[in-house]
């Protein structure tokens, strides 16, 4: 045996024995998520935090946990970014196995402690594509990829948010919408285009199999919402 198949033997039985992402490779579970947030200048810092605060709570209500542990394998897996520009996006909390209380809690505590990312303009486009490498990269398999996207305004920077939709949608992968609506419907087209904000993400954003839109009608409600928003896409049915 050469020196370069030693070392290559060697690397393999110490991912194995050490536990490490090459080991769980793969790892079965019921659905792979990116929750993908707004954090662009239109979010005030109190609004960010409701947003933050209305994942954390999400993540570890005991519904969402009991819809978790319903499914076929009984676990899902959650990555956690933000994003504002064509070029801001970041990973908050990587790739995380939620099958139970005490790990949705740890993921819903990293949320509430990570610093902001950015504060900028709003690249949909650049969230959509950001959330598919995120996927590619995954540690884990699962039937059902979604991309889950909250934000408060239109897409302003970056290529055509249509063309990331229809390439994520072609690679079987659901882009769901929650569009957080602001506390007073001044006229504004960043958040208030014509015909609402909720109708352009249907238009522009979601996708795939089963996508929807849920609303949320100002950052105070957004935590009932992406609640809400959360069971439905944990509970839905295996599409592809």
């Amino acid at each position: 045996m050469g020196a370069v198949t030693r070392l290559v033997v060697f690397v393999i039985a110490t991912a194995v024995l050490g536990g490490s992402p090459v080991a769980r490779a793969g790892e079965e579970v019921d659905l792979l998520l990116v929750l993908s947030s707004d954090v662009s200048r239109s979010i005030a810092a109190p609004n960010f935090k409701l947003q933050r605060d209305g994942y954390a709570a999400a993540i570890a209500n005991p519904r969402v946990i009991q819809a978790i542990r319903s499914g076929a394998v009984g676990k899902i897996a959650i990555t956690f970014v933000e994003w504002s520009g064509a070029k801001q996006q970041e990973i908050v909390i990587d790739w995380t196995v939620i099958r139970d209380e005490a790990t949705a809690k740890d993921f819903s505590a990293q949320i509430i402690q990570a610093p902001r990312a950015f504060r900028d303009r709003t690249s949909i486009s650049g969230a959509i594509d950001f959330a598919m490498a995120q996927l590619a990269r995954a540690p884990f398999h699962a039937n059902r990829h979604t991309i889950d996207v909250s934000g408060d305004g239109i897409h302003n920077e970056g290529r055509a948010v249509t063309d990331a939709r229809d390439e994520a949608i072609a690679k079987g992968v659901t882009i769901n919408g929650l569009v957080i609506l602001g506390e007073q419907r001044i006229p504004n087209f960043h958040t208030n285009p014509p015909g609402g904000l909720d109708a352009y993400y249907r238009n522009n954003v979601i996708g795939g199999p089963g996508a929807f839109v849920m609303v949320a009608e100002n950052f105070s409600s957004f935590g009932q919402t992406i609640h809400n928003k959360l069971s439905a896409e944990i509970t839905s049915k295996p599409t592809r």
